[in-house]
């Protein structure tokens, strides 16, 4: 089961340099590549306005 970001994002990048798969894409909003997304959780114990979480 990929994580998931929600609309909640504030795009801050925290996330991103913990993954370390690979998985999360910059954007509006940011994306998780569900492919990719080995569930470690990793990025959503970081996010500050825990706005990821489990799909």
């Amino acid at each position: 089961m990929a994580y998931v970001i929600t609309d909640d994002c504030t795009e801050c990048g925290t996330c991103i340099d913990e993954c370390p798969v690979e998985a999360i894409n910059e954007g509006s909003p940011y994306t998780i590549d569900p492919d990719l997304c080995t569930d470690c959780g990793a990025c959503a114990d970081v996010c500050p306005v825990e706005a990821i979480h489990p799909e």
